[in-house]
């Protein structure tokens, strides 16, 4: 069986951002740690491509939707590669495999009776791609997009039974108490289905807005943008094709931001149930990136950009930010201040000093490098459970930690005063091949979330050699 790790497909309609840059190396850290447990993994992003917000802001810019979400899909490629995404496949949902697996997805569910046309009246946020009830709404404004109406849809459209999956979601949310990680997800999506499920809108007149994956058998309907999306966590394995990836693949973890928790644990669950398929095998639901407390806006001139971010201080730097010193469950806060000294005390003073005085002990000291028996090489049952329960932050302090008894082992023993002594040499040597073998387990439970660090300490070990500074010192 195949470990199958999936992040949500961000829409195309603006540049990536520092919360995508969060899921992203998220997803990575966690596919990562189970690779180099000896696991085959297979893991999925890329980009969703149809909706409204696609169309409106390929009208914007005077270009077709075709033309603008290949341009901001190659953003986001770029964007993964420049992160170290360590990706299998970048699912694009106007790939024709996936658009053919999203039609033939449509045809298992109409065949399960639950698609069918009917005129029904929504209030609906473009912001979302989503219905909004009223209790949803804040002064007449959907919470996560306050600077958008909301609009007031009534026309024919085909709608899914997903009032027919309340008592089997329910079940299913029961049966499994960690299908929805962290728990307070779990519950609030619980709460959201016991309160009744209403049918929800999956097209949209092509008259109106022609982007999107056809309807099969009706030329003048699209697919719902969402029904469309979900789809790629299958399309990416496989599916429908039996000889392909899907079975051995499938269910898969799904990594996803709070505000995808509807889509993801009810919406989703729902519309492979009535395919036939199994559900999701788990659902990580992250917080937010704020400032301050605030979430991050343009217009509030707080956005950090992770390109500029990377610049300044590396891409594995922002990488260690991200996984260390952000909440894997609830909203975190980033600054440009807190980057910097998050940077200057754990991986200039921290990794790359401990990383420097050990190395140039081996180099003046040892005659030959120290041998990297296997054993040496993997990672500890601690560090992978801390990764399999998404518990980023407190892997990483695992991390730090094995730099800081190495630390104090180096202020106990001395070698470097030890080695200068006829008397001493002997067992100078020693603590410098125990202090090198400590490097060498920083090195490998550094290797899911700081990979190149990771390679570049390996290597300075096999060679015997202090490499150059990994993290210099940045006065700005």
């Amino acid at each position: 069986m195949i470990r199958y790790v999936t992040t949500t497909l961000p829409y195309v309609n603006a540049d990536p951002h520092l919360g995508h840059a969060l899921e992203f190396v998220q997803a990575d850290m966690y596919a990562r740690t189970f690779r180099l447990n000896g696991e085959r993994v297979f893991f999925n992003t890329g980009t969703d491509e149809h909706g409204t917000k696609i169309w409106e802001k390929a009208n914007e810019e005077g270009v077709s939707p075709q033309e603008y979400a290949d341009e901001y899909a190659s953003r986001f490629k770029v964007f993964a590669d420049i992160f170290l995404i360590s990706y299998n496949t970048f699912t694009r949902t106007t790939g024709p495999a996936h658009m053919q697996a999203a039609q033939a997805f449509w045809q298992r569910c109409s065949a399960s009776g639950d698609i069918y046309k009917a005129v029904y009246g929504v209030k609906y946020c473009v912001g979302c791609e989503l219905p909004k009830t009223d209790s949803e709404l804040v002064d007449g404004r959907c919470s996560l997009h306050p600077n958008k109406e909301i609009e007031n849809i009534e026309e024919e459209n085909y709608y899914f039974r997903f009032s027919k999956y309340q008592d089997k979601l329910l079940s299913l949310y029961n049966a499994r108490e960690d299908f929805v990680v962290p728990k307070e997800r779990l519950h609030e999506i619980k709460s959201f289905v016991a309160g009744g499920l209403k049918d929800f809108s999956i097209s949209r007149k092509r008259e109106k807005l022609p982007w999107g994956v056809p309807v099969p058998g009706d030329a003048e309907h699209v697919m719902y943008v969402w029904f469309d999306a979900l789809v790629n966590y299958i399309s990416a394995v496989g599916w429908p094709r039996e000889e392909g990836n899907f079975a051995g693949c499938w269910p898969g973890t799904q990594f996803a931001g709070k505000d995808n928790l509807r889509q993801q644990s009810a919406m989703w669950q729902a519309m492979l149930m009535s395919a036939g398929l199994m559900p999701s095998k788990q659902i990580f639901i992250h917080g937010f990136i704020t400032a301050e407390g605030t979430k991050m806006s343009k217009s509030l001139g707080n956005v950090i950009d992770p390109l500029e971010l990377s610049r300044v201080y590396g891409v594995e730097a922002v990488r260690y930010v991200l996984l260390r010193h952000t909440s894997p469950f609830e909203d975190s806060s980033i600054t440009q201040e807190m980057v910097k000294e998050a940077y200057t005390a754990n991986l200039v003073n921290g990794v790359g000093n401990f990383v420097a005085r050990v190395m140039k002990l081996a180099e003046d000291h040892l005659d030959t490098p120290i041998p990297l028996p296997a054993q040496e090489l993997q990672l500890s049952e601690e560090f992978i459970k801390e990764v399999q329960t998404f518990h980023f932050h407190t892997a990483m302090d695992f991390v730090f930690e094995i730099i800081k008894q190495g630390d104090e082992q180096m202020t106990k023993e001395e070698p470097y005063k030890k080695i200068k002594s006829e008397e001493t040499k002997e067992e100078a040597k020693h603590t410098i091949q125990n202090l090198v073998r400590i490097l060498v387990k920083v090195a490998v439970h550094l290797a899911p979330s700081m990979p190149q660090t990771a390679e570049t300490i390996l290597r300075a070990v096999r060679e015997n050699k202090k490499p150059e500074n990994l993290f210099p010192r940045i006065d700005k």
